[in-house]
């Protein structure tokens, strides 16, 4: 099973940047929020969204469940394991992304209507999800390229 090779080109790095985020809050929030390269203002305040009470889930910091996610997906959209493509493996790479669109969907609800406040490195990860989210969905709807050339043509 062969997929394009914009598929990792794509993801790997949306992985990555995720990964990237999500450190760099979860440094954040093992400093308690200390050096916050974000502004304060009544709308854009980071160190208020992940120190609110929505900023942990089950006594979890969730920008430690975030590093979590984002390590994992970083395996899953490797070159490495793309090469790989397993039907479970793709099920697995398709429910981590949807899971993970659930969560921010509940993190930006939490941010809007509870918080009343926007952490904007939190965007970030947010808006990385959903590229990936999209970027796995369009690659499992167009299925895996053909191995060979007579299978192309297979009905």
């Amino acid at each position: 099973m062969t997929y394009p090779r914009w598929t990792w080109l794509t993801t790997f790095p949306l992985a990555l940047t995720g990964l990237g985020l999500s450190i760099y809050l979860s440094i954040e929030h093992a400093t308690s929020s200390t050096s916050f390269a974000c502004p304060e203002s009544a709308t854009i305040n980071c160190v208020k969204v992940t120190t609110s009470k929505y900023s942990t889930l089950a006594g979890v910091p969730v920008a430690y469940l975030g590093l979590a996610f984002f390590i994992a997906m970083v395996v899953l959209f490797s070159p490495w394991v793309w090469r790989l493509a397993p039907r479970a493996l793709r099920w697995v790479r398709l429910a981590s992304v949807v899971a993970g669109l659930g969560m921010i969907g509940y993190l930006v609800w939490a941010e809007l209507y509870r918080i009343h406040a926007i952490c904007l490195w939190c965007t970030g990860v947010h808006i990385t999800t959903v590229l990936l989210f999209t970027a796995t969905v369009l690659v499992e709807a167009a299925g895996p390229l053909p191995t060979t050339t007579h299978e192309a043509f297979k009905p």
